[in-house]
């Protein structure tokens, strides 16, 4: 078959990827080229231990302590807040406690197809050598906290069945330059982080390249669900056998114009990287109910985090990126000055319901979408590929696909 893929961020590469696999003929377009958005700024992990949608009952509670300091983990700028009233509605909606319950596990589902495909991806693509298997911590600066999420680490170890608790002690032999201050956290023995998520995501696309698939650099403006549905672009008509769409926020127009509006938002997301600084840590660490996370890549040290409401035109607020840099200096011993850092804002399009939306589009068999991974593009992106990949063949998919239904909204 002949297929199209809309998107060239890490989403849409892992896609060509499985798609090659089966033997069809891939041509990936883009506006730009490869790793050109939200994929070349993330933090870099292979997160499969994530079990957790965003939109919580935890959460939930937490927002209006959140709202109250306009550079903590979560803001909405003022000028966007009506815009963003009905997204942040179903948000609500989807912490209830049976919504909640029915989006984790289908995120779980997800979560526990990650390390295999990976593995299976970056093996095939010849880039083994960018994925880091170092593990990863999650650490913990209140005990009353540690100790109700107990529970939630039993449904992590069935992911990962290594997974250890470890004491304030335990996790600076991990970490010799954490503060004292953690006193408890996980050991997430077998996830992984990749080299540098721009250099992976290009690494990928070569590879795809290599492998057969063509390139085209072009604006979409619109897809068309004819007889063989097709694509406009660069002011050009391209038909194909299957288009997937995997353009991230830049999806929702398409998707609309299609019939299925998906309530799609860009979550905006900061980071501060440190060229060259590496040895700082040797996994990535997260700080629970910090917002934010520490990455030692290997083009340097990568401060990310926190979640922005506040559209694709607005000005990127790196007070925010200050706030938890602040922070990360408390927290590691061998952070640099703010001054030092290289300052990044990326648009992670994420849905109230904090599952990507994977499977077919309402207007034509053979349109497909691969969009709102939200904060797990990198982490879910060799999985969806997979999915996509037994949809265009119609074999059975390895999970159930209904939650993850454009429709469904």
């Amino acid at each position: 078959m002949k297929i199209i893929v809309i998107g060239a961020g890490i989403v849409g590469v892992a896609g060509a990827h499985a798609l090659l696999d089966d033997g069809h003929a891939v041509e990936i377009i883009d506006r730009e080229g490869p790793a050109a958005g939200t994929s070349q700024g993330n933090a870099g992990g292979i997160a499969n231990t994530e079990i957790t949608p965003l939109a919580s009952p935890k959460i939930l509670r937490r927002v209006p302590h959140f709202l109250l300091d306009p550079l903590g983990p979560l803001a909405i700028r003022p000028a966007y807040a009506l815009k963003a009233a009905p997204w942040l509605l179903r948000f609500a909606a989807s912490a209830r406690p049976g919504p909640y319950k029915r989006n984790a596990e289908a995120l779980f589902q997800l979560q526990a197809r990650v390390a295999d495909t990976w593995r299976a991806m970056a093996a095939k693509a010849g880039v083994e050598r960018l994925v880091h298997r170092r593990g990863g911590l999650t650490v913990y600066d209140d005990a009353a906290t540690f100790e109700r999420h107990r529970p939630f680490f039993e449904r992590q170890r069935e992911i990962d069945g290594d997974l250890e608790l470890v004491d304030g002690p335990a996790i600076r032999r991990l970490e010799p330059a954490l503060s004292e201050r953690f006193i408890a956290g996980l050991h997430h023995p077998n996830t992984a982080h990749v080299s540098d998520p721009r250099v992976m995501t290009v690494a990928l696309f070569e590879s795809a390249i290599a492998r057969g698939a063509t390139f085209r650099k072009a604006h979409v403006d619109a897809i068309e669900a004819g007889v063989r549905p097709s694509v406009r672009a660069g002011g050009e008509k391209h038909e194909a056998d299957v288009i997937l769409l995997a353009a991230g926020i830049w999806s929702k127009p398409l998707a609309s114009a299609l019939g299925d509006r998906v309530p799609l938002e860009t979550e905006r997301g900061y980071n501060i990287s440190f060229p060259d600084l590496t040895g700082v840590i040797a996994r990535m660490i997260s700080f629970e109910g910090h917002g934010f996370v520490a990455s030692p890549l290997d083009t340097g040290l990568r401060l990310g985090g926190a979640v922005e409401l506040a559209g694709l035109a607005a000005a990127p607020n790196h007070a925010r990126t200050r706030a938890f840099h602040e922070k990360a200096r408390s927290f590691l011993a061998g952070v640099p000055p703010f001054e030092s850092g290289k300052v990044w804002m990326g648009h992670r399009p994420s849905t109230p319901d904090s599952l990507p939306v994977i499977g077919r589009s309402r207007a034509h068999s053979g349109i497909l979408y691969a969009f709102g991974h939200g904060h797990y593009g990198l982490t879910q992106s060799a999985a969806t590929g997979e999915l996509i990949a037994q949809l265009v063949a119609s074999r059975p998919t390895a999970i159930d696909l209904t939650p993850f239904s454009a429709q469904r909204f």
